[in-house]
């Protein structure tokens, strides 16, 4: 129990009020923290080198494979480009391996690559299969002659590493196959 003085007119009192052992203790952790974090000796920060002065480490472009079954069966993407400022659409049919002028703009599309069944392993992107089960074409856009976008666009999840423009948006609508 804890022991308070209380002062009256008549003389000094003393006042015991009961505090459980808990209390007690965490009272007395809490003072002993703020005491030790008193006592921390300042420690100067830590010299950074000039040569690690990025964030991220370099990114490695991955190793695009493009399998027997599937090269030479596409001939084209369609791409629809969306003029956001007076609100149309149009789209292009672009060869795979071509590159096309976007009317009324200073910007040319090229198209890459195309997989009709994208996936991931590891480092590598490649088509599981010839079938359409995740069609992605992987563009390069320029505007004035500066690559200004150079990835993917996909069918499926056309927000998935979407190009973001003032002026224009692009998608993968459809693909040509070449004619047996």
């Amino acid at each position: 129990s804890l022991s308070l003085r209380h002062l009256s007119p008549i003389g000094v009192t003393h006042l015991k009020i009961a505090v459980p052992l808990q209390t007690n203790l965490v009272v007395l952790t809490l003072i002993f923290a703020g005491l030790s974090g008193c006592k921390q000796d300042k420690q100067p920060p830590p010299k950074v080198e000039a040569r690690s002065v990025h964030s991220h480490t370099d990114k490695t472009e991955a190793t695009i494979v493009v399998p027997s079954f599937v090269a030479g069966k596409w001939k084209a993407v369609k791409i629809a480009v969306f003029d956001k400022s007076n609100v149309s659409q149009k789209t292009y049919t672009i060869p795979i391996g071509g590159k096309l002028a976007i009317r009324d703009s200073s910007m040319i599309i090229q198209v890459e690559t195309f997989l009709p069944a994208f996936i991931m392993e590891g480092s590598t992107m490649t088509s599981a299969s010839n079938d359409l089960k995740n069609p992605g074409v992987k563009v390069q856009i320029t505007e004035n002659g500066a690559v200004i976008f150079r990835g993917w666009l996909f069918s499926l999840f056309p927000n998935t590493h979407a190009f973001m423009h003032p002026k224009y948006g692009f998608a993968l609508i459809a693909v040509v196959p070449v004619a047996k």
